[in-house]
């Protein structure tokens, strides 16, 4: 007769965990400094430096591009100036694209990491708006000098200089990386001349801007190199869909709905001095950030991490607007189409029409938000309140991505097939470079 027994539970593995727990709990990491983890503090110093920014960025105009990228730098020297007291993160620097080795700080001193934040952004928003306005310079020292003030009645003033020295160096660091990403390549560009392609537009009739921007360097290898769906072949011919593809943003134009006309004037983020062109998803982070107030972990990611998505989306654009040099619609519309008078409801930008640079930028945002915060996240958006505008409302981080890309066919300067496939796309390169991105240990 066998006689049953009893298996005694193995216990080993349950006591090395329980080992390796009270190791990190009561001997952390050497390199970390001393002090309360970074994770521990609000996010309000990278709320109040985004307000600024954006405010800056408003009053001292500049291509889209230039203020994605700009975003991008500041968000990474914003990450980098914490993450030495992010017990559960690492640095992005050996992941990042040619960024060379960053300052280190001192593991045996303590230090008060919104300083370094602060003195972080500070420097970077120097750097990156050296022609804006003295009362915005005024702006900016004022904030810096607020925050320090703010910061001195619980922390001992030398912990709070070695702080600050520590974001400067990091600031400065990331700016001479920046410096040689290539976005000052003037490289003369001769415009292919041909049917179908793209001539300049009204009202100024100005040349092909920013025709290198594709040849900039990415933040991350290879998280852009995604093939871009190639556009609807051009045609003259009625029965076409090309011919289709403009009939469509002709007939919208001359029915325009007051809901299209207030999508399409609300989107258009030209930089005029008054809208946010390139930052106006960097505006709606903000407000995530002001409403939901997480750690400033969780903001110097976010921050980071749309910059980078929307930077490489603009590198992607360009790219793809002087492969294709497509033809924008006022000119398909005044000379095939016979109508000379026509004009798109918002200026067309003197660039190719293909692919679509808002829907391709707001899907690469979009798209990163939703990993961050959620695909449900509803919000309002209430980036031109001061404007005038009413404040826009979406049950997700998408609907607006959607509605971005809708809003240039009802201005009348890009093709619906456009929008489509750069939203796609904008897509597949957050999604790329939230996968290649490495943030928390592993």
């Amino acid at each position: 007769m066998n006689q049953s027994t009893t298996r005694r539970p193995n216990l080993l593995p349950i006591i090395w965990l329980l080992v390796c727990f009270l190791l990190t709990a009561f001997y952390p990491d050497p390199q970390q400094p001393k002090g309360p983890d970074a994770a521990s503090y609000s996010s309000e110093v990278v709320s109040n430096w985004l307000t600024t920014q954006l405010k800056v960025t408003r009053t001292t105009p500049a291509p889209p591009p230039f203020t994605v990228r700009r975003f991008a730098y500041i968000g990474v020297a914003l990450y980098e100036s914490i993450v030495p007291g992010l017990s559960a993160y690492q640095s992005l620097a050996p992941q990042l694209n040619g960024l060379p080795a960053l300052p280190t700080v001192n593991p045996t001193m303590s230090y008060y990491w919104p300083a370094s934040a602060n003195a972080a952004l500070a420097a970077m928003t120097r750097y990156f708006y050296p022609t804006t306005s003295s009362a915005n310079k005024a702006t900016i020292d004022s904030l810096e000098a607020a925050n320090t003030a703010s910061y001195q009645k619980d922390r001992p003033l030398d912990e709070l200089t070695r702080s600050a020295e520590f974001g400067k160096k990091i600031a400065a660091a990331v700016f001479d990386w920046s410096k040689t990403d290539g976005h000052d390549n003037n490289t003369a560009y001769t415009l292919p001349v041909g049917k179908g392609l793209w001539v300049s537009t009204p009202p100024a009739f100005v040349g092909a801007a920013l025709p290198n921007w594709g040849k900039c360097r990415p933040m991350i290898r290879s998280a852009s190199e995604v093939p871009l769906e190639a556009p609807i072949t051009y045609s003259e011919e009625h029965a076409s869909e090309y011919y289709a593809q403009v009939k469509e943003v002709y007939d919208i134009s001359q029915n325009l709905t007051p809901e299209q006309k207030a999508i399409a004037l609300f989107w258009a983020d030209d930089p005029d001095g008054k809208s946010f062109g390139g930052g106006h998803w960097m505006s709606i982070l903000n407000q995530v950030l002001t409403s939901q107030k997480p750690g400033l972990d969780v903001a110097a990611q976010a921050f980071a991490q749309i910059g980078v998505a929307t930077s490489m989306a603009g590198i992607t654009i360009f790219k793809g607007k002087y492969q294709y040099n497509g033809m924008r619609p006022v000119t398909y519309i005044r000379t095939v189409m016979n109508q000379p008078n026509w004009n798109a409801l918002i200026v067309t930008p003197p660039h190719p029409e293909y692919p679509s640079g808002h829907a391709l930028i707001s899907s690469a945002a979009a798209q990163t938000l939703t990993l961050l915060f959620g695909s449900n996240y509803k919000f309002t958006d209430n980036s031109y309140n001061s404007l005038g505008f009413s404040p826009r409302t979406y049950n997700s981080f998408d609907e607006a991505a959607i509605e971005a890309g809708n809003s240039r066919v009802y201005g009348g300067i890009h093709y619906r097939k456009s929008c489509d496939v750069s939203r796609v796309q904008g897509k597949l390169i957050a999604q790329n470079v939230a996968q290649k991105l490495k943030f928390k240990r592993s």
